[in-house]
């Protein structure tokens, strides 16, 4: 049974452009550090295994506070959460733009797990709150495309500036840019509902559909993280592209991501899931082949935008159908774990292999990771269509 619903009539509903920006902002550092990836080795003088530690760092903080975000949502409302992550993240851009080498990086983008830990379920919680349930899944959609929207900045206009003020000039102006957006939701979102002080404290173990989705999102994530992290790498050291144009590459993938999170999450439920990750297998391999025909390099980025990037998006639209009364935050929160779980595990799994030199095994990793989620994801929709048919009234998205 979904989390109750959203009232007929909203005085003051939330903007789903904020919504979309504030998931933007609580990745962006990591979208940054893989756009940027190539500048950062190159001046900081650290590795590919140490530039993959960021994203282990990040989503390693992230994965083990998420269940803790989610309470802290359900308690305080999404008004205080997400003008507390757009903070947060403007503080962790800061101190990465004036990281004077890897020690410092690695604890600045620490902090950026912060918000990355409070982004779902305060954005699905505000959903809940004030969207009517027929445009929820439109409305998600469009709010979860905004990380790939923070992938076509740091790709593109982010790394631009980057030729022109340097990498530290472009990340500073990203921090700057998540201020002005923490004063926007202030203005902007109605206000919370009182503190819940003292209630009592929810499991920490996804069962049911959320267990299926954290395993899922997991899978999915080690293989999205490596991409992210080592696509613009990639593109310099073994396809011989220029700095700018292997960013642009990430931003292709964002681009993607966001038609294919928008068009996808309209018409979310299980049997999506297995297909888009299926996508995925072939856009990881479409990676391996660019290392013979370069081209496929930018149809594999536009692939794993529209199928892996995608697939993410349906999980969190599946989460609001299934969340328990009360327990929207929560249960976003332990699919959120699981799917930076993955990103943490992921890039330092590839970055051994970038370290040598061995691309080809490295997207040969990832698209087992992908098969895998797949295999979750029939596994799912095989058990779901069972207990339906036996009567089990499991509720279809």
């Amino acid at each position: 049974m979904p989390e109750h619903p959203a009232p007929k009539a909203v005085s003051r509903p939330v903007p789903t452009a904020l919504l979309t920006c504030a998931m933007a902002f609580s990745m962006l550092q990591l979208f940054l550090l893989g756009a940027l990836g190539p500048r950062l080795v190159d001046e900081l003088d650290f590795s590919p295994t140490v530039l993959g530690l960021t994203t282990t760092i990040g989503f390693g903080t992230a994965a083990v506070l998420s269940p803790a975000g989610g309470r802290i949502v359900d308690r305080v409302g999404p008004r205080r959460a997400l003008a507390a992550l757009l903070l947060l993240s403007a503080a962790a851009l800061g101190l990465i733009g004036a990281a004077p080498g890897a020690g410092f990086l690695l604890a600045a983008v620490a902090l950026g797990g912060l918000p990355q830990a409070l982004a779902n379920p305060a954005t699905n919680k505000a959903i809940l709150a004030a969207v009517e349930p027929a445009r929820r899944g439109a409305v998600t959609g469009m709010k979860q495309s905004g990380v790939q929207l923070g992938a076509f900045a740091a790709g593109l206009p982010l790394a631009a500036l980057a030729g022109w003020l340097g990498w530290r000039g472009a990340v500073w102006t990203a921090a700057g840019a998540a201020v002005v957006t923490a004063v926007w939701a202030l203005r902007a979102l109605p206000a919370d509902p009182p503190a819940r002080p003292g209630a009592p404290r929810p499991s920490l173990v996804p069962r049911g559909a959320i267990a299926w989705l954290a395993v899922f999102s997991l899978l999915l994530g080690c293989g999205i993280a490596s991409v992210n992290t080592y696509l613009a790498l990639y593109g310099v050291r073994r396809l011989g592209m220029e700095a700018g144009a292997a960013g642009a590459l990430v931003a292709v993938l964002g681009v993607a991501g966001v038609v294919g999170r928008v068009a996808w999450s309209k018409a979310a439920r299980p049997g999506r899931a297995e297909w888009l990750a299926g996508g995925a297998v072939g856009a990881a391999l479409l990676l391996a082949g660019a290392a013979v025909v370069g081209p496929l390099v930018w149809v594999a980025a536009v692939a794993v935008g529209v199928f892996a990037v995608s697939a993410n998006a349906v999980s969190m639209v599946l989460v609001m159908q299934r969340a328990a009364p009360g327990r929207a935050g929560q249960d976003s929160a332990l699919v959120a774990a699981g799917f930076f779980a993955g990103f943490a595990l992921g890039p330092p799994l590839f970055g051994l292999l970038a370290a040598a030199g061995r691309y080809g095994w490295g997207w040969t990793l990832v698209a087992t990771e992908f098969a895998a989620a797949c295999a979750v994801a029939l596994a799912w929709a095989v058990r779901e269509g069972r207990s339906e048919g036996a009567g089990g009234g499991v509720r279809r998205g």
